[in-house]
């Protein structure tokens, strides 16, 4: 029997992390059938965390020959989402390689660093750095997928990857916090825009997840378990959790559900 995805393309931005959402977003597809572009910014080796050098860990291109390992195509790429011509790049080669788009997974997002303070205390640079990959760097992508789809006239689907940050204020996530809230909106205006050529728009909104990022609140200790305190479930997020509702959005049961704000955050807002 075939898989529901069978014959579908879908590209994946921010990828390339072994303990990531991205990763297992990219795997969820293949595993549905699909044939998958991952990109990545290229991270250099030296900057990989212990956990990938130890492994031998390379980024997209472990991804890749994971999504080919389960019987699927897969392209990896490193694409710098902020600027248009190499998002038009990634388009172009994505047709070149499969012929098709009919998937777009919005997850890259500026990497954890110094913005993790008082909005006073916030550096415009690090405002910058953050609203430019996880807004600017989503519209980017998003405007040359979407116009590869509409000309394909097939339909598709989009799904953003936002946060619960976005939707509940958080101390120390000014900047984060505003970027993620801003894909809910932009997530609304684009499925209002593209409902009419049949290309489905949602945002997934994680709460707290087990990666890399987040492993300074999920590894053991009073952190730990003063956040797990917040959550009716008490227990973080799985990456592969993420990967298989995404997954499900992207599939022929979801055609129905439209410019939706999906939580997968273990009760968190509730509270």
């Amino acid at each position: 029997m075939a898989e529901p995805m069978e014959g579908k393309v879908a590209i994946v931005t921010g990828a390339g992390r072994y303990r990531g959402i991205g990763r297992h977003i990219a795997l969820g597809l293949a595993r549905h059938g699909a044939d998958v572009v991952v990109t990545g910014s290229g991270r250099s080796p030296e900057s990989f965390p212990e956990d990938e050098q130890k492994i031998g860990w390379r980024d997209i291109e472990s991804v890749a020959e994971e999504v080919r390992t389960l019987g699927r195509r897969a392209l990896p790429l490193v694409i710098d989402i902020r600027e248009a011509a190499e998002c038009e790049r990634l388009v172009a080669e994505t047709k070149r390689e499969f012929g098709r788009i009919d998937i777009l997974v919005n997850n890259a997002a500026a990497g954890r660093g110094r913005d993790r303070v008082p909005l006073v205390q916030l550096e415009e640079s690090e405002w910058r750095r953050v609203i430019e990959v996880n807004v600017t760097g989503t519209f980017m992508v998003t405007k040359a997928v979407a116009q590869a789809m509409i000309a394909q006239g097939e339909g598709g689907r989009i799904v953003n990857i936002g946060s619960i940050a976005g939707r509940q204020g958080m101390p120390m996530f000014g900047a984060y916090a505003a970027s993620k809230a801003g894909l809910i909106l932009f997530t609304q205006v684009l499925a209002a825009e593209l409902a009419a050529h049949q290309i489905n728009v949602n945002c997934v909104c994680p709460g707290l997840t087990d990666t890399y990022r987040m492993e300074d609140v999920t590894r053991p200790g009073p952190i730990r378990d003063a956040v797990m305190n917040t959550i009716p479930l008490r227990r973080a997020g799985e990456p592969e959790e993420v990967g298989e509702l995404v997954a499900f959005l992207c599939g022929p049961d979801a055609s129905y559900i439209h410019g939706q704000t999906i939580n997968i955050d273990g009760g968190r807002l509730m509270m």
